[in-house]
């Protein structure tokens, strides 16, 4: 959904690991991916973010966060969004090696909206 200032809202669970990356990046752009990783795939929807940062990082790494940020919507246009499952699970699929230029039309702030520890699952 494009914002009414041309940007377009997006997610990204986040561990530990992968947001003090983006602490010590100024909250500014998302950290390159590691060579197996060769998607970033931020989601378009904070339920679908929030379930994979309680469900997956949290078992995972012990913590999960969801990060929330806006990018130039013309910008987030050239990437496919992909259903993940069911029909609300969207992920938009940025190539590991475009996620450089990927961070250049971030706009504002990267923002931490909420945290998990292996405390908040059941």
């Amino acid at each position: 959904m494009e914002n009414p200032d041309g940007t377009t809202t997006l997610w990204r669970p986040v561990g530990p690991a992968e947001l003090a990356l983006i602490r010590a990046g100024g909250w500014r752009a998302f950290p390159p991916r590691l060579p197996d990783q060769p998607i970033f795939y931020p989601v378009l929807s904070e339920a679908y973010a929030t379930k994979i940062a309680r469900d997956w990082n949290t078992t995972a790494s012990g913590a999960g966060y969801v990060t929330r940020f806006r990018v130039a919507a013309g910008h987030a246009r050239r990437y496919p969004s992909r259903q993940a499952g069911g029909s609300d699970l969207l992920e938009l699929w940025v190539p590991a090696g475009e996620l450089a230029e990927f961070n250049v039309h971030i706009v504002g702030p990267i923002e931490v909206v909420a945290e998990f520890t292996n405390h908040d699952v059941p």
